[in-house]
């Protein structure tokens, strides 16, 4: 079991990152709030790591926190939650406010996330009620993170892909985007991803 690297953060494409550890890149898929809070390409990074295992394919989560992963693991046991949908709730929103609409029954929060309707948001309430607490600390944003400077490619088609990669659908993505306005000021594509994730739960 792999439960955790360090190295180089070798690249960095939303939502997937490769880390360099002693000549080996491993590929590993991220939540965006993890992303948000990963160094430049070519920094130094430890993930917390959960292996999936199928038929056909090995792969990695990555996350920035073991209290993450632990929200992950759980996130899956429930039923109708695979892998892509629990990266989608932690991309989404933040573990503190997870836990307050589990805690206060919020479907209606829930049900804005890409892929979750209401039968999966109440299913989630019931059986995530016991297993998540609101901790008095928890007023940190929501989507907190670095800005870096932007590159030739395009951070708005960068940012559609990468919401469809989290589960949204193509034409979803791009009224996301389109909805922030004009987009020539932005800094980078995780300012985008950001905003667009935070219009989406308000």
């Amino acid at each position: 079991m792999i439960g955790r690297l360090h190295g180089k953060l070798a690249l960095k494409r939303a939502p997937q990152v490769l880390v360099e550890c002693y000549g080996v890149g491993y590929e590993v898929d991220v939540s965006m709030t993890t992303f948000y809070q990963l160094p430049e390409e070519g920094g130094e990074v430890s993930l917390w790591t959960h292996l999936l295992i199928k038929d056909d394919q090995h792969s990695l989560v990555g996350f920035h926190s073991e209290r993450e992963r632990g929200l992950f693991r759980q996130l899956i046991r429930v039923n109708g939650v695979g892998p892509k949908m629990a990266l989608t709730i932690l991309s989404g929103i933040s573990e503190p406010d997870f836990a307050r609409c589990v805690q206060s029954g919020d479907v209606s929060t829930l049900t804005r996330l890409p892929g979750v309707g209401k039968k999966t948001a109440e299913r989630l309430i019931i059986e995530m009620r016991d297993k998540v607490q609101v901790a008095p600390a928890d007023h940190a944003p929501s989507m907190p993170g670095t800005i870096k400077p932007p590159t030739a490619h395009s951070i708005s088609n960068e940012a559609i892909e990468a919401l469809q990669a989290l589960g949204y659908k193509a034409n979803e993505a791009e009224r996301m985007i389109k909805s922030l306005g004009s987009t020539d000021h932005a800094q980078s594509a995780e300012d985008l991803i950001r905003q667009a994730l935070r219009n989406a739960l308000s």
